[in-house]
């Protein structure tokens, strides 16, 4: 599992001109998953999103209660180490990795974290406004 956790002062998802997702002054996390992922590591993954200290003052959203949107992103496990063209072979199919991005946002709320999230299997439209900027990749 594959996280890209940016600090956002705001951040939204769009799918036809709705919003699904909305948060302010929290995390956007990406969310990949990949063949080898299960729901303990989708546990793993929660704990360690929600205790990372990259809000002001080295604080985290478990100490702040700052809110996080998480939208499902396929395409962190794009390799395009050869030619032009990305492959995608390491991201885990739609039915493998819906059910761990909802364990992950299941953990995340029995942790207490509010949690927004996009729609998986839709063309989502994703704003954010960084702030620090501060972004971290985590890789488990």
């Amino acid at each position: 599992m594959r996280a890209l956790v940016q600090t956002v002062s705001h951040a939204s998802v769009t799918v036809d001109d709705e919003v699904v997702g909305e948060i302010s002054d929290g995390l956007l996390v990406l969310l990949g998953v990949t063949h080898t992922d299960t729901p303990q590591v989708a546990q793993t993954m929660a704990r360690k999103v929600h205790e990372l200290r990259i809000l002001d003052e080295e604080r985290s959203a478990a100490d702040t209660g700052a809110p996080l949107l998480v939208v499902s992103q396929f395409t962190l496990y794009g390799d395009a180490r050869k030619g032009r063209r990305p492959t995608w072979t390491a991201a885990a199919p739609a039915e493998v990795a819906e059910p761990l991005v909802t364990a992950f946002v299941a953990a995340l709320r029995e942790r207490g974290a509010v949690v927004e999230t996009g729609r998986f299997r839709t063309h989502m439209i994703v704003e954010s406004t960084n702030v620090g900027p501060r972004t971290v990749l985590i890789d488990l």
